[in-house]
């Protein structure tokens, strides 16, 4: 007999990162190792022992909240059987658990980050500074797990139908030397989130301008899938 009961869940940190909105967040975790996020524990669990040995990782499991589909119902108030994946075009249904969609009965996300260090401050506790998140900024965190290489990693798994996009980046154009107006460490991780194409594959107009929200800045560009190629036409800091 099956017993189903309510597990007690605790947020017991959240992240922060360069994304205020879902576009142009990356699709996976460790595609873009280049964009940096600081994981930020709640008050009660600020506890420096908590993180005693976590420097001897260099990477991590986090357990999180997809917090916009919570916001709108919660995934298992609207969550079905398919889903259509941008990687597929937006056309084409596949089961829901043959993806990573956030549309689940659980809105629960599984990213794996590398460790950049970990700073242990007077006000806000320990923090780890992370690389290659593919978290909105302030997303809630469940739970922080070790990552093991001898146990997690599968060189030799099948990868479905993502394996199709595996290796696919966009020649990322900059005529004006627009991004010349962010950091250095800034400017190369919006190349690389660009690279990475951040639209829904069902979009392809060359004529259309996207727009993509990055730390202050607003990054407007245009994709030509013909030539491969992303071209940025205008950056400007966000109105706030």
């Amino acid at each position: 007999m099956v017993i189903y009961m309510d597990i007690p869940m605790h947020i017991i940190a959240h992240i922060e990162t360069a994304f205020p909105s879902k576009f142009g967040i990356p699709r996976q975790s460790g595609l873009v190792p280049t964009l940096r996020g600081t994981i930020v524990f709640a008050p009660e669990y600020r506890n420096p022992d908590a993180v005693r040995g976590l420097e001897g990782y260099s990477h991590l499991w986090l357990i999180w909240q997809f917090s916009q589909t919570f916001k709108n119902g919660g995934a298992a108030h609207g969550w079905s059987p398919t889903v259509r994946p941008p990687r597929l075009g937006g056309n084409k249904r596949v089961g829901v658990f043959a993806t990573r969609s956030p549309n689940r009965p659980n809105a629960i996300g599984l990213s794996s980050v590398e460790i950049e260090s970990i700073e242990y401050t007077s006000d806000r506790g320990p923090l780890i500074h992370v690389c290659g998140a593919d978290l909105l900024d302030g997303t809630p965190i469940f739970d922080i797990k070790p990552y093991l290489p001898f146990t997690d990693s599968h060189p030799d798994a099948r990868g479905g139908f993502a394996d199709e996009k595996k290796g696919y980046a966009l020649t990322v154009s900059d005529p004006d030397n627009r991004l010349a107006a962010l950091s250095e460490a800034d400017h190369r991780a919006v190349i690389d989130v660009l690279s990475e194409d951040p639209r829904p594959s069902y979009q392809s107009d060359p004529e259309r301008e996207y727009g993509m929200e990055y730390g202050e800045w607003e990054i407007r560009f245009t994709v030509d899938d013909e030539r491969g190629s992303l071209t940025v036409t205008e950056v400007q800091r966000r109105r706030k």
